[in-house]
Formats: structure tokens, sequence, C-alpha cells
């Protein structure tokens, strides 16, 4: 009897200390995986912390993208309002334009008529030169593909060269109607104040006459040394002298 209460408390306590093993186990893997589940809540934190960071990190950024837009946007609204100024002083200065090239159109009509008239009225040299000039002008005027601003260039243009006449001496070639035929002769123009004509060799000489209309033959051998040295003058192939040149008095003003 007493040998199998002894076996019985051995089996008793060796039941025991398996059960005692057993929970100490059971709590060591419980510990285990609370500190795997601790780990990866410290992980999942740690993902919400950085992606917070990052969240946040965007977040300024984008604020000064939005600053840096709303200072882009104000200048851009400052030039657009510029531009609308602008615009508006634009839109005023073409309703000026229009009213002024309605003005203007007349003007410069009346300038090329004033010039034509001047030609004809002038001494006649470079007759041909000048008149298609006037002519070129006239058509200028009818033509809308050039601006208004274009014309009236032309017309100033041309009114300067015509100034520019009055102070320069030149020679051309030319031919007239002389003894009852038609000769070459260079032509010597000073300024507005005389023509005169000498043949290429030298056998007539003559000026325009303005109360006759037409050129007059000057027979003084003197006249045609001096058209000569004129004609060299106006070749430059000589230094300026004095000439003594047949001139027509200028007429006296009407009382």
């Amino acid at each position: 009897m007493r040998v199998y209460l002894k076996g019985l408390l051995v089996l008793m306590a060796l039941g025991f200390g398996v059960a005692q093993a057993q929970s100490v186990n059971n709590i060591l893997d419980a510990g285990e995986r609370n500190i795997r589940l601790a780990q990866a809540s410290q992980d999942r934190v740690d993902n919400i912390v950085e992606e917070e960071r990052d969240l946040l990190d965007k977040y300024n950024t984008v604020n000064k993208e939005i600053d840096g837009l709303k200072v882009y946007n104000a200048l851009m609204e400052r030039q657009i309002q510029d531009q609308v100024d602008e615009m508006a002083k634009l839109a005023d200065s073409i309703d000026q334009v229009t009213v002024i090239e309605r003005q203007i159109m007349p003007l410069m009509l009346r300038m090329i008529d004033g010039l034509e008239q001047f030609v004809s009225l002038d001494i006649p040299f470079l007759e041909d030169e000048r008149t298609e000039r006037v002519e070129k002008l006239r058509d200028l005027m009818e033509r809308s593909d050039v601006s208004v601003a274009e014309k009236f260039r032309n017309v100033f243009e041309a009114f300067g060269i015509e100034n520019e006449y009055g102070r320069t001496i030149s020679s051309y070639k030319g031919a007239l109607e002389i003894a009852g035929g038609t000769r070459e002769v260079e032509f010597l123009q000073i300024g507005r104040v005389v023509l005169l004509y000498q043949t290429i060799d030298g056998a007539f000489t003559g000026t325009w006459d303005k109360d006759a209309g037409s050129f007059v033959e000057l027979d003084s051998g003197a006249a045609r040394t001096q058209v000569r040295q004129g004609l060299r003058m106006a070749r430059k192939e000589i230094a300026p002298e004095l000439l003594l040149l047949p001139i027509n008095a200028a007429e006296e003003a009407a009382q």
C-alpha cells in the first residue's frame, strides 16, 4: 500500500512538473507574440509618423507654391490691367489716326497739285524725271497697300528733292531741236537761275528764255567758253570759279 502511494505521489509530482513546464512555455510564447505584436504596432506607428512627416513636408511645399502663385497672380493682374489700359489708349489713338487720315489725304493731294504746277512753271530742267516723280506720287495715293505715313514720306521726299535742285549745279545729256534737226546736247543747270545747253561738238550754245518760253541760241564766243567751263565745273573736272553767264533779269513786282 505504501509502495502504491509513493508511486502515486511520484506520478503526481511528475504531472505537476510537466504542467508547470507547459505553463511557462505558454507564457514565454505569449510574451514572444506580444513582443512581435508590439514590434508590428511600432512599425505601423513609425510608418504613420513617416507618412505624416511626408504629408507635412508636402503641405509646406504646396503652401510655398501657393504663396508664390499668389505673388505671380498679383503681378499678372497688374500687367493685364496695364495691357487693358494700353489697349484703350491704342483704340483712342486709332480713332485719332482715322481722323488725321481723313484730313491728311486731301492735304497730300493739294501738295502734289502744287508740286506739279511748280514743275510746269519752272525752268524745264530734267523734265521727264520730275514729271514722272509727280505721276508716281499720284499713283501712290490710290494704293490701299501703302500706309498714309509712307505716302506722306514720299510726298515730303519729293519736295525735298525739288528744294535741293535750287542749290545745285549739274549737267546731263539730252536731245534738242536745233537748226531744223535733233542734236545731242549737254545741259547745264545752275539752281533755278539759268538753264543752258551746248552741243557735244560745241558748235551751238544756247539758254532758256523764260519770256520766249523756248531756248535761244547764244552767238557770243565768250558765252560758249563760259558754258563750256560751267559744264566742266558741273562734271567736277575743274574747281568752281566765277562764271559770266546770260541770265534773265528778275521781273519787278507789280505795283
